[in-house]
C-alpha cells in the first residue's frame, strides 16, 4: 500500500511538473511572439529606421545563419532534398513568405500595433476562401456564416479606428492574403507529398530563399531611398533583438513540438492577440475607441466560434467500443514526422 501510494505521488508530481513545464513553453511563446511585434514597431515607427524591407532581410539572413549552425552541428536531424524538389515545392512558399513578412511589416509603419491585431482577426475568413479556391477547404454555408461574422466585426473596428490609414490597410491586407496562400500550399506542395519540416529545417530551406527575394524590392525600392536621404540610421541593437526574438519566437515551435495541442494555441493565441492590443495601447499610446473594441469582440467571437466547429469537425467517429479521445491531448505536431507553424508573424 505505501509503495502504490507512492507511485501515485510520483506520477502525480511528474504530472504537474510536465504540465508546468509546457505551459512555461507556451508563456514562452506568447512572451515571444509579442516582443517581436513590438519590437518590430519601434524599429520601423520610432527608430528612424523606416525601412522594412531591410528589417526583414536582417531576419533571413539571421535565421538563415543560425539554421545553417545549427543543422551543421547535428543537433537537429535535417530532411534531404534535391533540387527539383526544393524549386517545385520550397521556393513558391519562400516567395509568399517573404511578402507576408515584407507587407506585414510596411503596415507598422502607418498602422497601430492595436488595429493590425485586429485585421488579423480576418485570418480565417481569407484562409478559408483560399482553401476552398485550392481545394483544400471544403465549402460549408455554416462556415461561410461565420466568416461574414467576423468581417461584419473587423469592419466596425475599421470605422471605428481613429487613425485609419488607407496605405497601412492595404499593406496589411496583403499581407494576410500571401500569408492564407502559404498556409495553403503548404498543405498542398509539402504535406500532400510527404516532407516534413521542423522549425529548424524549414528556416534551413526557406529563409536562405527569401532572402533572395527580397534582395530584388530592396534594390529598388529602399536601397535609393537610403542612399538618397540622411535622416535615417541603423538601430543595431534593435535590429539584434529583433532578429533574435524571431528566431526565438521558431525555436519555441520546435519546443512545443509533442507537447501542446492545437485547441491550446488556438486558446493561446487569443490571449496573445489581446495582450498585444493592451501593450499597443500601454507603451505606444494608441487610440482604441469603443466602436472599435465593439467589432472587434464580434470578430473575435465570431473567430471563436469558427476555431470550435473545426475542432469539432477535427475529432473522429464516436465509436462503438472505446472511449472518445480527448482532442486537448493530441499533440498540435509530433516529433517524429513534425511541421513547423512559422511566426508572425511578427
Amino acid at each position: 500500500m505505501a509503495t502504490s501510494e507512492q507511485e501515485k505521488q510520483a506520477h502525480a508530481k511528474d504530472f504537474w511538473m510536465q504540465a508546468a513545464i509546457t505551459y512555461g513553453y507556451i508563456a514562452l511563446w506568447i512572451f515571444l511572439s509579442a516582443l517581436v511585434i513590438m519590437v518590430n514597431k519601434y524599429v520601423l515607427a520610432y527608430a528612424h529606421f523606416p525601412f522594412p524591407i531591410a528589417l526583414t532581410l536582417t531576419h533571413m539572413a539571421f535565421c538563415s545563419g543560425l539554421a545553417l549552425l545549427i543543422i551543421k552541428l547535428g543537433l537537429v536531424d535535417t530532411v534531404h532534398m534535391d533540387s527539383s524538389t526544393y524549386f517545385k515545392n520550397v521556393v513558391p512558399i519562400a516567395a509568399l513568405f517573404s511578402g507576408t513578412l515584407w507587407l506585414g511589416n510596411a503596415a507598422y509603419l502607418y498602422l497601430s500595433v492595436a488595429f493590425i491585431q485586429m485585421l488579423k482577426a480576418t485570418m480565417p475568413v481569407t484562409v478559408f476562401l483560399v482553401g476552398v479556391l485550392l481545394g483544400t477547404e471544403k465549402y460549408s454555408a455554416l462556415y461561410a456564416l461565420n466568416m461574414v461574422v467576423v468581417a461584419v466585426g473587423v469592419a466596425a473596428a475599421s470605422y471605428g479606428e481613429l487613425n485609419f490609414d488607407l496605405v497601412g490597410v492595404i499593406f496589411q491586407s496583403g499581407s494576410i492574403v500571401t500569408e492564407s496562400f502559404r498556409l495553403c500550399l503548404i498543405q498542398l506542395l509539402l504535406q500532400s507529398r510527404g516532407i516534413k519540416l521542423n522549425p529548424v529545417t524549414t528556416l534551413y530551406y526557406i529563409a536562405p530563399a527569401c532572402f533572395v527575394f527580397l534582395c530584388f524590392p530592396f534594390t529598388f525600392i529602399e536601397a535609393p531611398k537610403m542612399l538618397n536621404t540622411t535622416d535615417w540610421a541603423v538601430p543595431v541593437g534593435w535590429l539584434m533583438l529583433s532578429a533574435a526574438a524571431a528566431f526565438a519566437l521558431n525555436m519555441s515551435v520546435f519546443l512545443l513540438i509533442g507537447r501542446s495541442s492545437a485547441l491550446t494555441m488556438n486558446i493561446a493565441g487569443v490571449i496573445k492577440d489581446w495582450l498585444l492590443i493592451f501593450l499597443s495601447v500601454l507603451l505606444y499610446k494608441s487610440p482604441v475607441g469603443q466602436l472599435q473594441l465593439m467589432g472587434y469582440g464580434v470578430a473575435f467571437l465570431g473567430v471563436c466560434w469558427y476555431n470550435y466547429q473545426k475542432l469539432q469537425g477535427a475529432r473522429p467517429p464516436v465509436p462503438t467500443t472505446k472511449s472518445i479521445p480527448d482532442l486537448e491531448k493530441s499533440p498540435l505536431l509530433r516529433t517524429s514526422n513534425s511541421e513547423t507553424g512559422n511566426s508572425r508573424n511578427n
